[in-house]
């Protein structure tokens, strides 16, 4: 399963049906897990643990150094979980210790090429990644998101669950649960109802929800003001909650 040009250290850990192409090459400090396919011309290296059952497609570069001046070698981390898609030319780099020294990538997600994650970014399940999206550090990416192609995320921001990037999107504050976003710098165009609706939300649900944007984003209430609204909305129904959770606890000001 391991081919005969590829460059596996002896203290890198794989399990049972891990393959791997030709000219790849692996580090000490590696774990990869059952039944994980890795491509040829891949570079995975650094303190990096990849569950099973992923897919990791020809000359990505997965656990190198973050691209942080600050960094001076320390021991952080490159976890990523189980079932993900990883296509051509992404690069995905350790954390740091400015941060909690892991960047960490969840189950199930569909990442397509060129797409860049940033060191202690965390990344949730489910989520789609369409070609160069790409993640500076310390974003936090919730279950279910989608960004569009050559969607750029800054620093320290937060996308919530289920919401939407449009292609080329540029998002310098935090994007809430469930907002469909698009444009440089991105604004609101609704919410991702059909998302929803694949998802098993039910009308009442998604209808609760375009009732808790409208107040935040269309009755011309202040930013405190439209809280306390998405607040009673939330009390009512509560598959808003998440929403309204994310709009409290934002610190670097949601996009609006």
């Amino acid at each position: 399963m391991i081919h005969p040009t590829a460059i596996v250290h002896p203290g890198a850990k794989l399990g049972a049906n891990v393959s791997v192409g030709p000219y790849t090459v692996i580090g000490e400090h590696v774990e990869i897990g059952d039944n994980t396919r890795v491509g040829p011309h891949v570079v995975i290296e650094g303190r990096t643990r990849i569950g099973r059952d992923n897919e990791i497609f020809q000359f990505c570069s997965i656990g190198a150094a973050p691209q942080d001046k600050k960094y001076d070698d320390e021991p952080t981390r490159l976890e990523i979980g189980d079932r993900n898609t990883i296509r051509e030319f992404c690069s995905f780099n350790v954390g740091t210790s400015q941060d909690a020294g892991v960047t960490r990538v969840g189950n199930d997600n569909w990442i397509m090429a060129y797409v860049h994650f940033a060191h202690d970014c965390h990344v949730g399940n489910n989520t789609i990644f369409a070609n160069n999206a790409t993640l500076a550090g310390h974003v936090h990416v919730g279950d279910w998101a989608i960004l569009g192609g050559f969607t750029g995320v800054h620093q320290f921001v937060r996308v919530g669950a289920h919401s939407f990037c449009g292609v080329g999107t540029v998002l310098l504050q935090d994007l809430p649960p469930f907002v469909t976003v698009a444009g440089n710098p991105a604004k609101p165009h609704g919410i991702n109802s059909e998302g929803m609706r694949r998802r098993g939300f039910s009308a009442e649900a998604i209808a609760a929800v375009k009732r808790a944007y409208r107040a935040l984003y269309r009755s011309g209430l202040s930013l405190d003001e439209a809280r306390a609204r998405v607040t009673e909305i939330a009390a009512e129904q509560s598959e808003v909650t998440p929403f309204n959770e994310f709009i409290s606890a934002s610190g670097r000001g949601i996009v609006r």
